[in-house]
């Protein structure tokens, strides 16, 4: 007979004042709350040193901490002292006060990522609310409407890329669909001891700094990677093939619950156990493929809303997307969790095991992935470089100047300025695609056209009319725009009426994957699942190619809505969203 589902486990990790070796050496991480260590075979009570919050009151503090990797020690901006940071552990059906207090000496806020609630607790300063001013408290407040896996994170500045975050569950105020025996909660992240505000600058100053995979003279002349005739081509563009990732492993470790890879974090289970992975990528600039060797992922539950079961091997998830996965482990023996970064150039590590101390082989970083001409937008072409004839096709027209990748023809609507380096020519639709770099692996990989909501979506009306939007950029010049302009230049938001049901599609003119999310609402995905369309907050748009998706404007409000690799954000990718109110309603 099946265990009812339990509470996460409270068991805390001991803090210790030495290294500690465990499959390699253990940095030493005095803020780690409970639900990020390893876990223990008995699922243990909720405790009283913050390490789950719930409950109808709950008190949040904001300050700065320091935090350690290996040998080095950094400064972090926590909540409660912990990165990340307390689990918030919620019911649908009840109410919540959460009393926000900030001890930094700058503004700061909580982005409540995924819940819907009144737009004044959404939590972005300049939009939704002023911020929260140094040492002092605001009150979010609001009904929990929902259940799923979620997040939270600062809205202010970079302070997410220094340790900001942190997990939300809420549990169904019924019986969960969803059957498991033990649930891990995994919050994927990416750390640096270069403060975020010099990674800005480094990417303005030279945005190909961090990206240390790129073709050499010697591989050139080795044979390895581009010939001369398809370098000189990629050069004549100004584009280069490598350039997957703007902040890589060069700068960043990988974390799986604030734990780098050689600290393995290991989630335990019993042989034969249906184990619950809520995984979330709370990163700030890093995409991650997913995979555990050796055992299938059957995906139940994306950005919290429930899909029908999916099984498959592996999935790319984009920043600030969460997927619930069950995973039925039946041998007495350990397994590697493997979130390698969508570039390859690093991966965070940790292990599923029936004991602690167990460890599984961690595959080696795969062979760098590198674009195509239909990362481009250049639709269904091959790729430059993959050995075929493309002798037919005008090189020429695309080498002289820029304006032939940047024809405003191809995009009514984009402002052609300096900021944008290139418009697709022919974007296709690439929600069944597996994800940049995964194309060719020899396994399953799970798509958005798989992605069936487990119910009908509720909202069956037609789109009344189509709005596409532009994502844009100049990587040359790090300028990230939507339609060819910065938040700071626009000076029209996006309005949307009240209930208007709105076709949106995301044109990616630019070669970077992009996890575009909208505050305040979900969204179906046009992926051919008519009526039962998933139902996400932040969909990624693959280079070159375009994505859209249904939206009911149903919460009144000024709404953001950005590029969530962080940086791309803070340099302009965003606009607010306005759903005016219906006549009557307060503004």
């Amino acid at each position: 007979m099946k265990r009812k589902p339990a509470p996460i486990d409270q068991s805390r990790r001991n803090l210790l004042k030495g290294s500690l070796a465990v499959g390699g050496m253990f940095a030493l991480h005095s803020m780690m709350p409970a639900w990020a260590s390893p876990k223990g075979l008995a699922h243990a009570p909720a405790t009283k040193n913050g390490a789950t919050l719930s409950g109808e009151d709950i008190a949040l503090s904001i300050a700065n901490s320091s935090f350690s990797i290996g040998n080095r020690t950094g400064h972090a901006v926590t909540v409660n002292g912990s990165l990340p940071a307390p689990l918030i552990r919620l019911r649908e059906g009840q109410n919540v006060r959460l009393a926000v207090t900030n001890h930094l000496e700058e503004d700061t806020s909580i982005h409540w990522h995924g819940l819907l609630l009144p737009f004044q607790m959404d939590g972005v300063p300049g939009v939704s609310f002023p911020g929260i001013k140094p040492h002092e408290t605001f009150v979010y407040e609001f009904p929990i409407i929902q259940s799923g896996t979620y997040w939270y994170h600062s809205h202010s500045g970079l302070q997410e890329a220094m340790g900001h975050y942190g997990p939300i569950v809420v549990d169904p105020a019924g019986t969960d669909p969803i059957q498991y025996d033990r649930e891990h909660i995994i919050v994927l992240s990416d750390w640096s001891f270069m403060h975020p505000h010099e990674i800005m600058r480094t990417l303005k100053q030279s945005p190909d700094y961090f990206n240390r995979q790129q073709q050499t003279l010697a591989g050139l002349l080795a044979g390895e990677g581009q010939d001369i005739e398809e370098r000189i081509r990629w050069a004549g563009m100004r584009m280069m093939p490598s350039d997957i990732a703007d902040v890589t492993g060069a700068t960043y470790t990988y974390l799986i619950n604030g734990h780098g890879p050689n600290e393995n974090w290991t989630g335990l289970f019993e042989p034969g156990e249906r184990v619950r992975l809520r995984i979330i990528n709370a990163s700030a600039m890093s995409i991650f493929n997913v995979r555990i060797p050796g055992l299938s992922m059957t995906v139940v539950n994306a950005d919290g809303e429930n899909v029908q079961p999916v099984e498959t091997d592996e999935f790319q998830i984009g920043v600030a997307e969460t997927y619930d996965v069950v995973v039925t482990p039946r041998e007495d023996r350990a397994y590697s969790f493997v979130a390698e970064s969508i570039d390859r150039s690093g991966l965070g590590r940790a292990t599923l095991a029936p004991r602690l101390g167990m460890e599984a082989p961690v595959p080696a970083l795969r062979e760098r992935p590198t674009l195509t001409m239909r990362d481009m937008g250049m639709g269904g072409m091959a790729s430059m470089g993959d050995g075929e004839d493309h002798s037919g096709m005008d090189h020429g027209s695309m080498d002289h100047g820029d304006m032939s990748m940047r024809d405003p023809e191809n995009a009514p609507g984009i402002d052609v300025n300096p900021g944008v380096d290139m418009i697709a020519p022919n974007p296709a639709d690439r929600t069944g695609d597996r994800g940049l770099g995964l194309e060719n692996v020899p396994h399953r990989v799970l798509t958005y056209t798989q992605l069936r909501s487990l119910n009908p979506n509720p909202d069956p009306r037609s789109p009344s009319r189509e709005l596409v939007i532009h994502l844009t950029g100049n990587m040359e010049r790090y300028m990230w725009s939507l339609d060819g302009r910065r938040f700071a230049e626009i000076v029209e938001p996006i309005r949307f009426a009240r209930d208007e049901r709105v076709r949106v599609k995301l044109v990616n003119n630019t070669m970077m994957t992009h996890p575009i999310h909208l505050h305040g609402h979900f969204f179906e995905i046009v992926n051919g699942q008519d009526g039962h369309q998933p139902r996400k907050h932040t969909v990624n748009v693959l280079p070159g190619g375009y994505v859209k998706f249904d939206l009911t404007a149903d919460a009144p409000g000024d709404w953001a809505f950005h590029c969530h690799l962080l940086m791309h954000m803070h340099a302009g990718m965003f606009n607010v969203v306005k759903v005016r109110p219906m006549e009557g309603e307060p503004t």
